[in-house]
């Protein structure tokens, strides 16, 4: 049995001094095929641990429904990390931040309408512990104590950036300890007064995060705890990107400069990210500072170890660092995985989607246009129909507090797009016979940060025409969840559709591998292999190409769909052998 101790301010494992060098990657943003490889590239750059989050809308997607394979398989990543002799952190807080959607928290929860979040609030740990009971038996037998590699667990993320509920956090801990966890427990917070007095415990180990000014923030750590070990738990080594914003990219030499001041202040550093992997699905979060942003479908975030794997200068500038202060191991690092071109792939199939919708969905007559959750649908589109009379001239829709992009048909015909960062109303004219009113809404990620987490999606408040509401419409959810067995109403190759639509195609591969989707002369959607989500696409970039890893392909026929909400000039795609993240 060995236990991480803190003695004398520092680390100690087996009575040995320990200095924790780690990388943060997180299992559901790779696919499980890689996570070896991943895993040994981490070993290999010199660190000796590995820290992941548990998103909790991962492992229980609808309330007591869990899930724990496949990519979702958070024990068998553990098992991993500790075949390859690496030690792991584990931060499974309800909350997880992660530019992950909602923060990890699963939506259901927002069917609770008076839910308080991340606090005393009986209804939330009532949700929180069912899901412990379910998660924290998975994770005993993995713990150091019990002969595994887990030798660290988070209580809360970064819980000053948010509340001062002490009550709360002694909560989580005294339920980790009930339920059998007696490896060492830490908080995370940022170096500021308010986080470090909102965050923290006093019998608990803390930690904070930063990516620059490493001095300050040890100095701010060093008033409120003397004696303690030095810990960054997030070095910001890179930074994740925005629709509609350019790419982040930081300098190597910067950040083994910032790395190298933490060594020699003698710190413990967990590099976040290692590598950052894929928000695949509708799993992206979004942000809100002025206004509401969402977070793009790769989360490369410029980390040492790329989205597909690859090695960088920032690895090689990092590994540089270690070998200096004596922390590079024996681990040979894996060959890079092969990436490949395949052309192009005419998607010859199409199927509008307001002629599928009965195929597609189940409706419900509401008299308001409810939100999502209100309907028991997390993730995807929705679609809210209505009739309109007329005639009205020069009339402004209002889309009152859209969730987070629309776009607005009048008998089939596109009207306008109304987005929630810029919420402007449509003018339309009604004639006299009146129209059909079709308004198409995304979901582009819950906000997974700050003092917005409390984000229903969909049309949140209603619709008016000037200052009238317009009452009962009929609602479609589409979540696109189950692709497989979809009925679609195809149309012959001749016909290109003018609205939202999907598309199918074929893609023969004789030899799987890595490659990346680019979508030049589509406007904005969803794409699809073999039943998989990679994820969106958007014109507006950054991004301008979507992973493709090989073990999604299998030898032969690949089954393409692509969801295209405008329109496309020409319905192909192209597969490249290196990414374009703008």
């Amino acid at each position: 049995m060995s236990r991480l101790e803190v003695a004398e301010g520092q680390f100690r494992i087996g009575g040995k001094p320990l200095r924790l060098m780690s990388g943060a990657m997180h299992y559901f943003r790779i696919v499980p095929e890689y996570w070896r490889d991943r895993l040994l590239k981490l070993k290999a750059c010199g660190f000796n641990t590995v820290e992941t989050y548990v998103a909790w809308n991962v492992h229980e997607p609808a309330e007591g429904q869990f899930h724990f394979t496949g990519m979702a398989d958070v024990v068998r990543f553990v098992e991993t990390a500790g075949e390859l002799g690496l030690h792991v952190i584990v931060r499974p807080s309800p909350y997880i931040c992660a530019e992950w959607e909602f923060g990890g928290l699963p939506a259901w929860l927002l069917g609770y309408p008076d839910i308080r979040l991340r606090c005393m609030d009986p209804v939330f740990l009532e949700k929180v512990d069912a899901y412990y009971d379910v998660l924290i038996p998975l994770l005993k037998p993995l713990l150091s104590t019990s002969g595994g590699p887990i030798i660290a667990v988070q209580i809360e993320n970064e819980y000053g950036s948010y509340g001062n509920d002490q009550a709360y956090l002694d909560y989580l801990r005294r339920g980790l300890l009930a339920r059998g966890v007696d490896v060492l427990m830490f908080t995370s917070d940022g170096p500021t007064d308010a986080m470090l007095q909102g965050g923290t415990l006093p019998d608990v180990l803390a930690t904070v995060n930063f990516g620059s000014h490493p001095q300050e923030a040890f100095e701010k750590f060093r008033e409120y705890r003397k004696t303690e070990p030095l810990v960054c738990m997030e070095f910001w080594n890179g930074w994740f990107d925005h629709w509609m914003k350019p790419h982040h990219t930081r300098p190597a030499e910067e950040v083994a400069d910032v790395f190298e001041r933490m060594l020699s202040a003698g710190a413990s550093v967990n590099f976040y990210m290692f590598h950052g992997g894929t928000n695949f699905g509708f799993y992206n979060g979004a942000n809100y500072g002025s206004a509401y942003e969402p977070t793009v479908t790769s989360y490369d975030y410029d980390a040492p170890l790329s989205e597909s794997g690859d090695v960088t200068d920032k690895f090689v500038a990092i590994r540089k660092v270690l070998q200096q202060h004596g922390e590079i191991g024996d681990a040979v690092l894996p060959e890079p995985l092969p990436k490949r071109s395949y052309g192009t792939v005419r998607l010859t199939e199409r199927a509008e989607l307001f002629s599928s919708l009965a195929e597609l969905s189940s409706p419900v007559e509401r008299v308001c246009p409810e939100p999502m959750e209100k309907l028991g649908q997390s993730y995807g589109f929705i679609v809210y129909s209505t009739t309109v009379s007329g005639p009205r001239l020069g009339e402004s829709l209002h889309l009152q507090e859209v969730h987070d992009r629309a776009v607005v048909f009048l008998d089939g015909a596109y009207a306008g797009t109304v987005e929630r960062w810029d919420p402007k109303p449509l003018k339309l004219d009604i004639p006299a016979e009146g129209v059909r009113l079709d308004i198409v809404v995304e979901n582009m990620g819950r906000i997974n940060y700050g003092p917005r987490l409390k984000d229903f999606k969909g049309i949140t408040e209603g619709v008016r025409l000037n200052n009238q509401f317009l009452f009962h419409w009929t609602i479609h959810p589409l979540p696109l969840d189950k692709l497989d067995g979809l009925s679609y109403r195809l149309y012959e190759a001749d016909h290109v559709p003018a609205g939202p639509a999907f598309y199918r195609g074929s893609l023969e591969v004789e030899q799987p591998a890595d490659t990346f989707v680019r979508l030049t002369g589509w406007t904005k959607g969803v794409v699809w292999v073999n039943g998989f989500n990679l994820g969106r696409y958007w014109e507006r970039g950054p991004q301008k190409t979507l992973y493709l890893p090989a073990p999604l392909l299998r030898r032969g026929s690949n089954e393409i769909v692509v969801f295209e909400l405008h329109g496309a000039d020409k319905p192909e795609i192209a597969l490249e052998d290196r990414p374009d993240l703008g």
